[in-house]
């Protein structure tokens, strides 16, 4: 007998988390066989039972959704990730299918589309909530085309300059004045960086900072 495709499950909510269970678990052929509640708990986890599929949301306490994803594919390139999210716009989904997430999925589909994003994960394509895929189809042309270019860091070279110096503790004078530009500009520069990458923390500027080259942890 063929052995169960193994899946570990990744939310904060637990009620959410017995409910995809025993969706996956009622599918023939599937099985959950771990769930986490943050992030660092399911990369712990991972190493241990090495699964097939992660299931994830991007909202979690300790190390969130896309964080973990990353590692994840650090560590373990052949396993699968599917995002289960509650939210919608296209900044998340871009953020997702950068980590090398194969599905995307809302919350609100998950009763009818979860096993199809599995199956359809395990045949190697890429599974969009159909949601999305519904009410935004001109924007995901522009997400998702190869040569569209949104793909790549949506920052300009200047809120690169303004992001590296951030991640290096300068003030918004100092930034300025390394710069010649006015403090005005570079609290216009932080506000447009943390909207384009979804970032509210400083200490997740300078994770994103730091995963693209811009600094070095040791600079």
């Amino acid at each position: 007998m063929k052995p169960p495709y193994r899946i570990i499950l990744a939310d904060d909510h637990a009620v959410l988390r017995d409910g995809i269970r025993q969706i996956v678990n009622g599918s023939r052929g599937l099985e959950v066989v771990g769930e986490a509640a943050d992030g660092l708990e399911l990369l712990k986890l991972v190493n241990r039972e090495h699964p097939d599929m992660v299931i994830l949301d991007i909202s979690m306490p300790g190390l969130r959704g896309i964080e973990a994803a990353i590692e994840l594919k650090k560590a373990h390139p052949g396993i699968e990730i599917l995002f289960l999210s509650m939210h919608k716009k296209l900044e998340y989904l871009h953020r997702a299918i950068q980590t090398g997430a194969r599905g995307y999925l809302l919350k609100e589909d998950t009763g009818s589309e979860l096993i199809r994003a599995i199956d359809a994960i395990r045949r190697g394509e890429t599974f969009l909530s159909p949601i999305i895929l519904k009410e935004m189809p001109s924007d995901l042309i522009g997400v998702l085309s190869p040569d569209s270019g949104y793909g790549e860091d949506p920052l300009t070279e200047r809120e690169r300059q303004v992001l590296t110096l951030i991640a290096s503790s300068k003030t918004n004078k100092e930034i300025a004045e390394a710069l010649f530009i006015s403090i005005h500009t570079v609290h216009n520069h932080r506000k447009n960086i943390r909207k384009k990458l979804n970032l509210r923390k400083t200490a997740d500027l300078v994770k994103y900072a730091i995963q693209k080259g811009y600094f070095s942890e040791t600079d």
